[in-house]
């Protein structure tokens, strides 16, 4: 899904800048749940379903891939192929001077554009009228309060965000701390087979019960 607009990022590469690989999940999981290309099940998972929508980002369709089988949002975070995704994600924000070695963290620069993004776009009072891109803006640049008040239900049944989490600064429940803290626990290499880039049909749901109703 093309969110990117006049930033000239996508909202996933927005979110990896502000809050490392589970932010990026996030984003990519709030695309596919607008795209009816995800179901949730029992115990916090989610699966594939339907036929895979045009246009995903690879970084989407990496996602989506993992996905044939039931797993959890912090599941992917840990998938091999997510932190291959994840890898080559951070090649063009490492050329663009965004991540600095040697451990390609988010340079000055880039934590300075994430704030000077999150100021002029900020949380919105309400989530009537919003476009699909707008949606996942706000999620790469706010985080749980943005999940909160866009997908409340999606986002408390994946475990996107925490019920009742402490206010104050930008948080992300799926990682640790808070959003504007870069805390990547997962290192750059990874080892195992790509598995191909392509992304064939995703047939029916498989998370059984528990699955459908969108925000």
């Amino acid at each position: 899904m093309d969110g990117g607009t006049e930033i000239g990022w996508e909202p996933h590469q927005i979110a990896l800048l502000g809050g490392g690989p589970p932010a990026a999940v996030t984003v990519a999981l709030v695309a596919l749940h607008l795209l009816g290309a995800v179901e949730t099940g029992p115990r916090g998972t989610l699966c594939a379903a339907g036929p895979e929508p045009e246009g995903l980002e690879p970084f989407e369709g990496a996602v989506l891939d993992c996905l044939h089988e039931p797993r959890t949002a912090r599941e992917l975070v840990r998938h091999p192929d997510v932190r291959l995704a994840v890898a080559l994600t951070r090649i063009p924000l490492a050329e663009g001077g965004l991540l600095g070695h040697p451990w390609l963290k988010p340079t000055r620069s880039a934590r300075r554009s994430v704030e000077f993004w999150r100021q002029r776009h900020p949380l919105p009072p309400v989530r009537h009228g919003l476009t699909d891109d707008d949606t996942l803006l706000a999620v790469a640049l706010h985080g749980d309060a943005a999940l909160m008040l866009l997908l409340p239900r999606f986002a408390l049944r994946t475990g996107l965000a925490a019920p009742g989490a402490p206010g104050g600064g930008v948080r992300f429940s799926l990682g640790r701390g808070r959003f504007l803290r870069w805390r990547d626990e997962y290192e750059d290499s990874v080892t195992g087979d790509w598995g191909g880039t392509g992304h064939g049909d995703h047939a029916g749901g498989g998370c059984g019960s528990g699955g459908g109703g969108s925000d």
